[in-house]
This record gives structure tokens, C-alpha cells and sequence, in this order.
């Protein structure tokens, strides 16, 4: 005798989220196994949820499926553990926003569950973003170049800010964070960037708990790209300047460096970047008024800076110094066609390596930050001792 199978598919409203249970057939297989449950933390219909630990969905007796996570109609970035029972919201959540959740699970042998509802974060009573970067958003720089970003409000909890900072390169490069005050962190590759390739940077700061109160109240991104490789060494002993462009000689200047006769008039040794330029630049004796002995106040051409403490390369009508003394303020000037030249070819984070002072350039003139080696520089970084940071950045 013939007997027709039934069929039947249950709906669980449960918290005020939306569970289907799926087809389940009576037969003689006997009854299917319990279907497997979904939680999802913060829960369903949360209207003050907590921003700063994300979104978490599990999967009870069996496995996640399908997992779809909207807020405003964007979809939520997001990744599953290795057993698939996990999935986690890959940042934090924005304040004051409501994510929309679906999410499927599975077991062999039993109906899907599918847990669908909504989750609305708490708003922040004080807020905190990105105030200014360098590179600027589109620039093309120089391979020394760091990553600078600066907060409009000091962050306690650095390690939580840092987590939310992403930088992707299509080469591959190893890197590492370093707070320089409570509202500037400074990233620096290991080794110089290999040129010719383009660079993002996210700050994921949407919901993250920077202190007492405060949360980031937006996320930010900014490109750059890293342009040709130019590198320049001077030797303030034989006077000379020599620019490495993508490994040959592009120019040989002959320069006069700091008279040396006092500190400030000393030029610093160690590796620069070029950090800005201007033409003209005036410049003022630093501690001096008019009258003072040594008392200068001059428009000065073609003038690239590679510190904080005045030190520029630029343009000097001196060439009877140039490759025979050194009789600068702690400038290195060279003739002014070769200056132009040098001011014109020059990129934002250009490496100038400087030797043969007895003035060391501090780590922290300007972006003397090559001047640290690699392990004192990821010291700095508030994950250094929590995280052991410094992996390679993601290949895009």
C-alpha cells in the first residue's frame, strides 16, 4: 500500500527575532534531529547595544551558513572562526545605528534555522576622529614617507584605537604603529616601501571606546601613493650630495653644510625625510633680535625641509663654499640651478641621509623616525607587549 509522505516547515518567534525551522519530512526514517540554535549577542531588539565589542553570532549543534549583516543598506564587514560555529563583526559598531541581522544555520540530518531581527546601538555622549593625516588623501610621496594621524581629542585607550587601524598595500610590507603624544600615532614600514604602488589607510574608529565616555563617531580612509625611489646621502666632510633615483645617479651637488660653531649651527647627522618645501622661505635667526650679533632675516630660494630645527636644502649663491667648507646656519646649500633641481624632483618623505657631524638628528625633529631601529620603534606602539604586532600588511 502506497503511503504519501508529509511535510511541515515551523516559524519560532523567540526574543522578537524571526526563526524559520525548515522542511522537515515523516517517514520512515523516523523523526529528524533537533535543528541546530543561533544566538547573537548583543540580542535581538537591543536598543542600547554596546558599540565597542561588535557583533557576535553563534551557532549551537551545528554550523553557520550564511550570515548577512546590513546597517543603512551597506553590508557589515565580517568573518567566521575555522570550526564555523562563529562569526564576529570585523570592527566595532557605530553609534546610534541599527544593524539588520539574518543568519543561517545547519545540521546534518535536521531542519536550517535561520535567525533573522534587529540590533540598535546606545549613542555617544562625547566623540572622537581623525584631525589631519600625512600623506594627504591622493598625494604621491616619497619611499621613506610615514603614516601620520592625528586625533581631535587625547586617547586613553591606544590599544583599542591602534586595533581599529588598517593599512593594506599591494606590496606587502612590515610595519608597525607608535604613538608619539596622546593624540598623534605614526606608522613606519620596516624597510623603505617599494616604490611605484598605492597605499590605503582605514581608521575603523566607528564605536571604539577611546576613554571614559568617549567613542569614535566615524571611520576614515585615505589613499597615497609611493612614487619613484629617490634617496640622496651628503657628507658634510667632503662636501658633496649625491641623488639616487630608482638606483642610478641623478645628480651630484657640491654643498656647504653648518659651520659647526655651535650647536644650532650644527647640521644634524642621520637619515631625514623631506618633509615640506617652499619657494622663497624666510628664515630667522633663531634666539636673536635685530642688532644681535649673528642676527639674520633672509628670503631664501628653493628650499626643501628635512627637520623641525630649521635645517633646510636649498638655494645659496656661495659656490666659493660649496665642496670646499661648510660656513651654513645648519643648512646645506647648494648652487642655485642644482637647488631648483633638487626642490622640483623632491617628494614628501624622500630619504636624506646626512654624515660627518658630531650633532646627532633626534628621532623625534620633524620625521626623524628612521632614526630609531625596528625594535625601539615598535615599542612605541600600544599593542607591542598585548598583541606582539609587526605581521605583514594584507596583499590587496
Amino acid at each position: 500500500m502506497r503511503h504519501a509522505a508529509t511535510f511541515c516547515v515551523a516559524f519560532l518567534l523567540v526574543c522578537g527575532c524571526l526563526l524559520l525551522v525548515g522542511a522537515c519530512g515523516s517517514g520512515a526514517a523516523g523523526p529528524p534531529a533537533a535543528p541546530p540554535v543561533v544566538q547573537v549577542w548583543p540580542p535581538f531588539d537591543s536598543k542600547r547595544a554596546r558599540t565597542d565589542r561588535g557583533l557576535v553570532i553563534r551557532a549551537q549543534g551545528g554550523t553557520l551558513t550564511q550570515v548577512l549583516v546590513y546597517e543603512s543598506g551597506e553590508p557589515v564587514p565580517g568573518r567566521l572562526d575555522d570550526s564555523r560555529t562563529t562569526w564576529r563583526t570585523d570592527w566595532t559598531l557605530r553609534p546610534g545605528a541599527e544593524y539588520t541581522v539574518t543568519a543561517t544555520a545547519t545540521r546534518e540530518g535536521a531542519p536550517a534555522t535561520v535567525a533573522m531581527g534587529r540590533v540598535r546601538t546606545r549613542t555617544a555622549a562625547r566623540t572622537f576622529q581623525v584631525a589631519g593625516t600625512a600623506p594627504l588623501p591622493g598625494e604621491t610621496v616619497g619611499v621613506g614617507m610615514p603614516i601620520v594621524i592625528d586625533f581631535d581629542a587625547p586617547i586613553e585607550d591606544k590599544a583599542a584605537v591602534e586595533r581599529a587601524l588598517e593599512v593594506r598595500a599591494q606590496a606587502p610590507v612590515e610595519g608597525a604603529w607608535r604613538w608619539t603624544t596622546d593624540t598623534q600615532v605614526v606608522y613606519r614600514t620596516r624597510r623603505l616601501w617599494p616604490s611605484r604602488q598605492q597605499v590605503t589607510v582605514t581608521a575603523h574608529l566607528a564605536g571604539v571606546r577611546a576613554g571614559d565616555g568617549l567613542y569614535g563617531a566615524t571611520d576614515s580612509t585615505f589613499a597615497f601613493t609611493v612614487g619613484r625611489r629617490q634617496t640622496s646621502t651628503i657628507d658634510t666632510r667632503t662636501h658633496q650630495m649625491v641623488v639616487l633615483r630608482d638606483g642610478g645617479v641623478a645628480q651630484r651637488m657640491a654643498i656647504s653644510a653648518g659651520m659647526a660653531t655651535t650647536t644650532e649651527y650644527t647640521t644634524t647627522s642621520g637619515i631625514h625625510l623631506t618633509m615640506d618645501k617652499g619657494n622663497p622661505v624666510r628664515m630667522i635667526s633663531p634666539g636673536r633680535q635685530k642688532g644681535d650679533p649673528g642676527f639674520y632675516d633672509l628670503m631664501i630660494d628653493h628650499a626643501v625641509r628635512i627637520s623641525n630645527s630649521g635645517e633646510y636644502v636649498h638655494a645659496k649663491d656661495n659656490v666659493w663654499a660649496q665642496g670646499r667648507s661648510n660656513v651654513s646656519h645648519g643648512c646645506v646649500n647648494a648652487r642655485p640651478d642644482q637647488a631648483a633641481w633638487f626642490y622640483a624632483s623632491s617628494l614628501r618623505g624622500d630619504p636624506v641621509t646626512i654624515t660627518g657631524t658630531d650633532r646627532e638628528l633626534e628621532w623625534d625633529n620633524g620625521w626623524g623616525f628612521w632614526q630609531l631601529p625596528w625594535e625601539k620603534w615598535r615599542q612605541g606602539s600600544a599593542l607591542h607587549e598585548i598583541d606582539a604586532p609587526g605581521g605583514r600588511v594584507p596583499q590587496r
